[in-house]
């Protein structure tokens, strides 16, 4: 079981809480790799993610798998600001079809106009940006949003046959918690690989429903409707 915490605003330690904190919980499925959130500094991050290439990559020779470990360091920045605390990504094969999903599981700040309901809220707001499907659910752990949609991106070049970047079409499926202390937590599931969706849809839904709250006592903790 995975864990980090919430402790009233985004940038929670991760396995630990403290008295204004949450630990939150969750599950993942066996086959996932997991990018280091949590390296002490740049040469440990950069060591983590080269044996992460080597380990993904093993019949790729050094300069394949350093461009890869390069290419994901470029991103690290956009993760510390979207408050990623964890990301990981499979790779599998589906009906004979190469496939592939990542997830990641943020902390977000809760806007201060949420209100009594913030459910509600983040589903209004979800809805007003029209990026998919918004629905409100029930999980284990409280209520929460979920969005099913599709984003227009890029793929480097460096990950393509021709060599050139070339357009990507990604499905995702997102699900925001709200928590008491003025937090969201945000999970998402987003694949380039169509032939994946069932398998990885469901594999989320999963991981979703594995959500568990605790208080700094390990209590264990339902946010209300």
């Amino acid at each position: 079981m995975t864990a980090i915490s919430a402790e009233g605003g985004v940038g929670g330690v991760r396995e630990s809480a403290d008295r204004n904190g949450m630990d939150i919980r969750w599950i993942m499925p066996d086959g996932f790799f997991e990018i280091p959130m949590d390296a002490e500094d740049l040469d440990e991050t950069a060591d983590r993610l080269m044996a992460l290439a080597r380990t993904v990559m093993p019949e790729a020779d050094f300069a394949v798998q350093l461009e890869w470990a390069v290419m994901l360091a470029a991103h690290y920045d956009s993760f510390v600001e979207a408050g990623v605390h964890y990301s990981g990504f499979v790779l599998t094969e589906v009906e004979g079809t190469r496939c592939t999903a990542t997830v990641t599981v943020s902390m977000i700040d809760l806007d201060a106009e949420a209100g009594p309901r913030p459910v509600g809220f983040l589903g209004s707001s979800l809805r007003h940006l029209g990026i998919g499907q918004v629905s409100e659910i029930d999980l284990p752990c409280g209520p929460a949003v979920c969005c099913i949609g599709e984003r227009q991106g890029r793929l480097d070049g460096s990950l393509t046959v021709s060599g050139k970047d070339e357009a990507l079409r990604t499905s995702f499926i997102q699900v925001q918690v709200p928590l008491t202390n003025g937090t969201v937590v945000v999970l998402e599931m987003s694949t380039p690989t169509p032939e994946g969706w069932d398998v990885f849809s469901a594999m989320f839904a999963g991981v979703a429903k594995s959500v568990r709250l605790f208080d700094v006592e390990g209590e264990s903790l339902v946010m209300p409707a």
